[in-house]
């Protein structure tokens, strides 16, 4: 999971830029990069940290021009070194530059393939460098000094053909402006907005509608699965059809956990989707435990917040916030290494005594993944005082590692792979654990009006592929490169650099 944005304004987009990561931040803690364009010349600043902390004064002062691109980083793929910061650029041809949210299950395929065809070497770990490389090898294909539109999308379909996996990506070509386009099923969410100014018609891609919102752009639509959108440097803006869609298939862990509640993926209120998990998660705990003896429904701030308030009301149990978050620790599921992810439990969270002590506690939370962050939680709950305490999950079982951008990659590390409810229930020190259903749980986030989704890319709680060309070897070879084990491995500060040669 990345967050992306790409602006072409009449004015300088450094500050607008900027803005639109903080507000993109919970996309990506590890890294973040801003490149803009000014007269044929790109300025790039790039780096590990928070965007408050990559980017100083003398920074964004450097960074000129009124079109570019800006990229916040978590590493489901690669590792955390600042060389694997994003956008990353290519001077041939024309001088390209991408940032990229998903991952490409055929990357390794075509590393290969890019060395062979065009002599092109891939200097990180990262899938991005080489989406960024196959594009510019179909920009290289079209062999003109001079690109019209149609050259563009012609290249940018060549990536859709060769690419499997999952992307929403922005790309910026100097002299040219900003193509974004979005893989065949839809899986990772873009949008794009315009603004109106006394100069003219400004435009923005970005990876949530809340991006666009906060700069004062008003959403036009979200790009299309297998469609791409072009913005040149004067403001003009097309879009094709690349490649047919496939099986619409937005990612359902987008709105559990994943994005914003005040944006719209998809036509899709997150914010209205989570209320409406809420409520049927609280007709199952009804269904199971008719009889319950909850005193008080309290939620794991800050994404279960929504669930948990008409879930209580539905209960008819008084809502409390039992936790105060420290606002300066980032989130726990996104942090790089489970060392740390388990340390920063206590030091993100505070129980209000007052609301445990001696009641019957119901948690709330919008999923349990790897169940460090919930198993510490319910003790600090009994720590606090609580009589009993119950365990309510707004999202199923996750099961099965996500392959497409999701940093779930290795099944080993789920506390859910190979457990029931009640054995995870029992790991986790609960009273009771209830999940809930699949089924209700993408009937909840349907959005009442009409939308074209034919179906949710929901792999890690089912097993179910969207691609359908994953299988067991691959599952493994995402183990071995990505569990915490091989993240050890993989902490030196020296980049490591891998050549393929033609045999």
């Amino acid at each position: 999971m990345c967050g992306v944005v790409g602006i072409v304004a009449k004015e300088k987009v450094n500050q607008s830029i900027y803005d639109a990561l903080t507000v993109l931040q919970h996309r990506g803690q590890d890294a973040a990069g801003i490149m803009t364009c000014d007269n044929n010349h790109l300025f790039l600043h790039k780096k590990n940290g928070l965007v408050r902390d990559v980017f100083r004064t003398r920074h964004m002062a450097e960074l000129k021009g009124n079109v570019g691109i800006g990229h916040v980083r978590y590493p489901t793929a690669g590792c955390d070194s600042s060389a694997e910061a994003q956008p990353f650029f290519v001077n041939a041809p024309y001088g390209i530059a991408l940032g990229h949210n998903g991952n490409l299950v055929n990357v390794e395929e075509l590393r290969q393939d890019l060395f062979k065809e065009g002599l092109r070497h891939i200097n990180t770990q990262s899938d991005s460098e080489v989406l960024l490389n196959v594009l510019a090898h179909e920009l290289q294909q079209v062999g003109k000094l001079k690109l019209s539109d149609g050259d563009i999308f012609d290249a940018v379909a060549g990536v859709m053909r060769r690419c499997r996996g999952a992307y929403a990506t922005v790309a910026m070509i100097m002299g040219y402006g900003i193509v974004a386009f979005r893989d065949a099923y839809g899986i990772r969410p873009l949008v794009y907005g315009k603004r109106e100014t006394k100069k003219g018609t400004e435009y923005m891609i970005a990876s949530e509608s809340v991006a666009l919102d906060v700069l004062g752009f008003e959403l036009v639509r979200d790009i299309q699965p297998g469609e791409a959108v072009y913005v040149s440097t004067d403001g003009k803006l097309s879009s094709r059809q690349c490649v047919p869609p496939k099986m619409h298939s937005p990612c359902l862990f987008e709105y559990v956990y994943l994005a914003r509640p005040d944006s719209i993926i998809d036509n899709i209120s997150v914010y209205k989707a989570r209320l409406r998990m809420g409520e049927v998660l609280a007709d199952k705990i009804l269904r199971l435990y008719p009889d319950h003896d909850i005193d008080v429904v309290i939620p794991i701030p800050d994404t279960s917040r929504t669930a948990a308030l008409p879930l209580s009301f539905k209960l008819g149990v008084k809502y409390r916030e039992g936790f105060i978050k420290n606002r300066y620790i980032g989130r726990t599921f996104i942090m790089p290494g489970q060392k740390q992810r388990k340390k920063s439990v206590k030091q993100k969270l505070n129980a209000i005594g007052l609301e445990f002590k001696g009641k019957n506690v119901l948690l709330v939370d919008d999923s349990i993944v790897r169940g460090t962050t919930s198993k510490q939680i319910i003790q600090m709950a009994r720590e606090a005082g609580a009589n009993k305490v119950y365990f309510a999950s707004a999202a199923p079982p996750v099961r099965y590692p996500n392959v497409y951008g999701i940093d779930m990659p290795v099944a080993s590390e789920l506390i859910a792979h190979k457990r029931d409810e009640k054995e995870i229930g029992e790991y986790l020190g609960a009273d009771w654990l209830v999940y809930q259903d699949l089924a209700d749980l993408e009937k909840a986030v349907h959005s009442r009006k009409k939308d074209n989704i034919e179906c949710f890319e929901s792999s890690c709680f089912n097993g179910d592929y969207i691609s359908g060309d994953i299988n067991k070897s691959y599952l493994q070879s995402l183990e071995d490169q990505r569990g915490n084990g091989a993240k050890k491995k993989r902490s030196s500060k020296v980049t490591r650099i891998d050549f393929y040669n033609a045999s």
